[in-house]
């Protein structure tokens, strides 16, 4: 999973790769993204690192 994350203009810009739909742990939805949790980013804020959660999905 390759994901790229920057802040421009005050807005926090995340690209990350699309997979192919696979079903979540529960099986309620299909995940076509995620960090498969918390990944530390390289963009800032304050000096601090930015942690990204991601999780986006579809319903079957």
């Amino acid at each position: 999973m390759a994901m790229n994350v920057e802040v421009k203009e005050n807005k926090l810009c995340i690209v990350i790769d699309l997979e192919p739909p696979k079903p979540s742990a529960s099986g309620k939805t299909l995940v076509v993204a995620s960090t498969r949790g918390n990944i530390v980013t390289e963009a800032e804020i304050n000096g601090k690192p930015v942690i990204i959660g991601l999780n986006a999905y579809i319903k079957p």
